[in-house]
């Protein structure tokens, strides 16, 4: 059986068209409150902090709706269409604040659009499961991934062809790079809604993958096995916990940099580029290890990985290429992590709860997002900045156990043809 790459392009349009809004709304927005409404940065990191919030509480709801939906349109369709729909009109209204410096305003529109881009995250990451037979769905993953990436790199274009800074001074003028990116989103979801026939051809998925996917549906909304309800709850956990590690250094390595390494002008952004980069990079490596060895070996060696860099680190005085080194290995060991932990958490789902056990994935991750910044910057002001990289090796020690009772979610055998199968979204 061979992925449809037509079908699953087009399922994408809608996580590009989402990708592409993040791009967009985590770069200009942290600008605009500090510029334009001169905010301060405890603050800027609160109103920033709102989509995780929002994203905490509302994924699973939204997901487990969707999956309980039945209309002639499909399950997600409805949900995609009208989250679109309404994020596209209260995004008009950010830009304009700004120019009309309404901070209510600015917030307020701001909180809808947040909103609206919640009622449909779940439903349109769940849409390609629903139209991809199981054996195929990490290949279709990584497809999504592939269209995430274009959105992003839409908004990223778009921003540096359309954000001037004006002649005489001032704040910039957003208004266009908003039309431009609401233009985005509304004709995706357009391509989307009259290109996917999302009941039919979840209907033919279903009957290609006969009797034994009809029985899954049947318990599709129904509690799963003890076996497989027990490795869920470790697999999440685990999420959450080595997310408390990594988002933890992610978000204030900066400040450790100044106050500990001595580092200056910007030169610890180096180091997780350095990281980021050789994440990317080694997708395709650890995939070859993963079909070999299985998921579950390749993440907790990457969770060891992060852990014993994390470790080193607490010891090091200084920048150089030691830092470099280990700075690479974080990010080898996140990409082993990535790679292959959301395709776990979703292979537990049967047919029919992708969106339910896609909610339950993001819930943790961005629940640890939410609580790691605080928790950890608790530790940095009130005992010392080096306690930064011994909190990273505790809750990383904490998701080595607690992947270690994970029995289900890995890779069947002979279930993957190619290593463009082992990337996905959440990567």
């Amino acid at each position: 059986m061979k992925l449809n790459y037509k079908r699953t392009i087009l399922a994408g349009l809608a996580f590009m068209s989402i990708s592409g809004f993040w791009g967009m709304y985590d770069a200009v927005t942290p600008l605009i409150l500090k510029d334009s409404f001169h905010l301060s940065e405890v603050l800027n990191g609160v109103v920033m902090a709102m989509d995780n919030v929002f994203a905490l509480i509302l994924l699973p709801v939204f997901g487990i709706w969707s999956d309980r939906t039945n209309t002639k349109f499909g399950k997600r369709m409805p949900f995609i269409a009208i989250g679109t729909m309404l994020a596209v009109i209260a995004m008009f209204f950010m830009p304009y604040a700004d120019n009309q410096r309404n901070l209510v305003m600015f917030l307020i529109a701001t909180g809808s659009v947040l909103l609206s881009m919640s009622f449909y995250r779940s439903p349109a990451v769940a849409l390609m499961p629903d139209i991809t037979p199981r054996e195929l769905r990490s290949k279709g993953n990584a497809v999504i991934m592939l269209m995430g990436t274009a959105g992003v790199i839409y908004s990223m274009v778009m921003i540096k062809l359309l954000v001037k800074n004006p002649e005489g001074g001032g704040t910039p003028d957003y208004m266009l790079l908003f039309l431009s990116m609401m233009a985005f989103m509304a004709l995706s979801t357009v391509a989307l809604v009259l290109t996917v026939p999302e009941y039919k051809w979840s209907k033919e998925v279903k009957e290609k993958e006969g009797d034994e996917a009809v029985e899954e549906n049947k318990n599709a909304g129904k509690k799963i096995s003890r076996e497989k309800k027990r490795s869920l709850i470790f697999i999440l956990l685990s999420v959450f916990l080595w997310y408390m590690s990594y988002n933890a250094v992610n978000s204030a390595f900066s400040r450790y940099s100044t106050h500990v390494l001595g580092l200056k002008d910007g030169s610890y952004a180096t180091y997780m580029l350095v990281a980021t980069v050789v994440a990317v990079i080694s997708y395709l490596p650890i995939g070859i290890i993963s079909s070999k060895f299985g998921r579950k070996k390749v993440i907790m060696a990457g969770v060891i990985g992060l852990a014993s860099s994390f470790l080193i680190c607490s010891f090091v005085t200084g920048g150089g290429a030691l830092l470099y080194i280990l700075f690479g290995i974080v990010g080898i060991s996140w990409g082993a992590i990535n790679v292959n932990s959301f395709p776990m958490a979703v292979e537990i789902a049967s047919d029919g709860d992708e969106g339910r056990y896609t909610g339950y994935y993001y819930t943790f991750s961005m629940a640890a997002q939410v609580l790691t910044p605080v928790l950890s910057g608790v530790f940095l002001q009130y005992v010392a900045y080096r306690s930064l990289f011994p909190y990273g090796v505790v809750f990383a020690a904490l998701a080595f156990f607690t992947m270690s009772q994970v029995k289900h979610g890995d890779i069947v055998k002979d279930d993957k043809k190619s290593l463009l199968e082992h990337l996905d979204v959440d990567g």
